[in-house]
């Protein structure tokens, strides 16, 4: 307190110390303004939340803006709430089993029980690879279905006609004629199936396809739908997997495309995404739960199988080291303090208030 350093005597706004011990009277000098002393960096509260005005244009980044692909496919979806009802599969209920009655020929649905458990084998960590396929088929056939009539910018690498995938002749009329999803999910299974990609890698591909769209103001399209795929996959598959797959082997996959053009088709794809390859998990959870609610609406359920006796000790095992490592992290954050040396523990009493 008595210190020259200390605060009561440094926080004086009339008075100051000077090298003598003397006090003499304290003139504040004038402020600055911004201008004079050449700092023009805006405030804090002005420069707050500026990603949030552009949030519903990339949904690619934000994790509370809406995805492309499921408001693309709400005209499609736009039935009676009694359909809607019957249409949407429960995810606690078994699925559809089909019965061979040459009688009757009825259809029978199985429940939950406290014997029979059925789960579908499908999470945000490890989601089942064909059902994730078909639904990534499926919102690309939505994006392209109800595409925009301008079409927006056209690029050049993505033109089918211009760079082929094969060397069978590209029909003049190869930009008019929308694809069907099984023709997508053909593709991109092929893709996957060849090159041994997971179910996580597809989720990222249609991240980044739709930051593709964003970013560089282009529609998807029947002329363009399976280079952007590729580009897309090409690089999923690099940023998410280990061993990634290289270039030539998809050469090898397609037979008659070129390494050179798979080098070029990967770097116009990262300069179209200003080299933006993070993908955050929550924008991953996001996409995957927004998928299931496609697969839902479009009455394309994920299978259900019962719960068989390994699996439950699996979940049961997961399930006991989360809990293990819950109770650590709570003991962890208790603080403890003693200001006896010799005090064995701490011993919690009720409190009585009066």
């Amino acid at each position: 307190m008595g210190s020259t350093s200390s605060c009561c005597v440094s926080s004086s706004p009339k008075l100051r110390r000077n090298a003598h011990s003397r006090l003499e009277s304290h003139n504040p000098e004038p402020e600055l303004s911004r201008e004079d002393t050449g700092c023009n960096l805006q405030h804090i509260s002005d420069r707050e939340n500026v990603d949030e005005l552009n949030m519903e244009y990339n949904p690619s980044d934000h994790p509370r803006a809406s995805t492309i692909f499921l408001s693309k496919s709400q005209p499609d979806v736009e039935l009676s709430s009694k359909n809607v009802r019957e249409k949407r599969k429960s995810l606690f209920i078994n699925h559809l089993t089909h019965i061979d009655e040459s009688k009757r020929g009825s259809r029978r649905r199985k429940h939950s029980s406290c014997s029979t458990i059925f789960l579908d084998d499908n999470t945000v960590s490890q989601p089942n690879l064909k059902f994730t396929i078909k639904c990534v088929s499926l919102a690309i056939y939505y994006h392209i279905k109800n595409r925009d009539t301008d079409g927006g910018m056209q690029q050049d690498i993505f033109d089918e006609k211009l760079h082929p995938l094969s060397k069978s002749e590209v029909p003049s009329d190869y930009d008019k004629h929308d694809p069907e999803q099984k023709q997508i999910y053909r593709f991109v299974r092929t893709l996957f199936s060849a090159a041994q990609l997971t179910a996580e890698c597809a989720i990222v591909t249609l991240v980044y396809v739709e930051r593709l769209l964003t970013y560089a103001d282009i529609d998807i399209g029947p002329g363009n739908w399976k280079r952007m795929l590729l580009g897309a996959i090409l690089l999923a598959s690099k940023v998410w997997d280990d061993q990634a797959v290289w270039n030539v082997d998809y050469c090898q996959i397609l037979k008659d495309i070129t390494v050179e053009d798979m080098n070029e088709l990967e770097r116009q794809f990262l300069e179209l995404l200003q080299f933006n390859i993070n993908v955050p998990s929550s924008v991953y959870a996001k996409y995957y739960f927004d998928l299931r609610s496609l697969s839902e609406t479009n009455n394309l359920s994920f299978p259900l199988e019962p719960l068989s006796q390994d699996k439950a000790q699996r979940l049961e095992a997961i399930s006991r080291l989360c809990d293990d490592k819950y109770k650590d992290a709570r003991r962890a954050g208790k603080k403890r303090s003693a200001s006896v040396d010799n005090l064995v523990g701490v011993r919690w009493v009720p409190a009585i208030l009066s």
